[in-house]
């Protein structure tokens, strides 16, 4: 059956996302040869429940710091967060993270990979291992269960890390580039399966890319950072309609989005046009 398109906001599905506020959140430390980074400055941001959230800015702006301030691993100089209407004082539950490099298990076959954070929270195991089967299933990795991380591409390895961070039905999922090492076939694959798999779950998704095409097709908004420290420069709301694929990059408001957010780096001297 045909899916209908949708506008890109999460009210139109059931949700199970968490809301995330950023009141005033700052980050200094120390660098490692003395002397200190101040990595953000001032940051304020509001993420509704079920909305993805891309994050885009120059290296060194200090976009991943900014998920491990979301994810409690780190304490913001000043500032206040919060997840789901809880201020954060240190590393929170329901959320679950992916990285660039996928960190599977070498000697793991990739369902037991699936399952290690089912087994670590100590969650129900039939009902998880149920839907670690039907994750792996809906990213075409059904017949590789018992597979192990050698015998997979890139492009695979990385699909069982999201069925990971899944599995445990985050209401939060934090993504680092996680589609950064991969060739762009295998990447604008691994966008469709996220997009599939966020549209029927609705987790909130905070995504950091370098991509401005990734984040506007991804995306209900677009965070544009400043050079370091880092700020928010713009907030581009996306409102194309899902499900997106490849016919969206050519729609006028798709490339209206990525100039908008290319002009602010042009601007920054991160971009060059001469």
């Amino acid at each position: 059956m045909k899916q209908q398109a949708s506008s890109g906001g999460p009210e139109n599905s059931s949700c199970a996302g968490v809301p995330i506020r950023l009141r005033g959140v700052t980050k200094r430390y120390r660098a490692a040869r003395g002397g200190e980074v101040h990595a953000l400055s001032g940051i304020d941001l509001s993420i509704e429940a079920g909305e993805f959230v891309s994050i885009v800015g120059p290296s060194g702006c200090g976009k991943s710091t900014l998920l491990m301030l979301v994810s409690g691993l780190i304490p913001p100089t000043a500032g206040a967060i919060e997840v789901d209407a809880r201020a954060v004082k240190g590393a929170i539950a329901n959320v679950a993270v992916v990285f660039q490099r996928d960190v599977l298990l070498d000697w793991r076959t990739v369902l037991a990979n699936v399952l290690l954070p089912v087994e670590i929270k100590k969650l129900d195991p039939a009902s998880h291992r149920r839907k670690a089967r039907e994750l792996l299933r809906s990213v075409g990795l059904g017949e590789f269960e018992e597979k192990y991380p050698a015998e997979l591409s890139g492009g695979m390895r990385q699909r069982v890390a999201i069925c990971r961070a899944l599995v445990q039905d985050p209401g939060l999922l934090l993504m680092d580039e996680p589609f950064g090492a991969l060739d762009a076939l295998t990447r604008e694959q691994m966008n469709l399966d996220l997009q599939r798999m966020w549209l029927r779950d609705r987790n909130t998704v905070l995504f950091i890319t370098h991509s401005i095409e990734e984040a506007v097709l991804l995306s209900d908004r677009v965070v544009v950072m400043s050079s370091r420290p880092g700020s928010v420069a713009d907030i581009v709301r996306n409102d194309l309609p899902r499900p997106r694929g490849a016919h969206t990059r050519s729609e006028p408001r798709f490339l209206e989005h990525v100039e908008r957010i290319r002009g602010h780096f042009l601007a920054l001297g991160v971009l060059s046009e001469t």
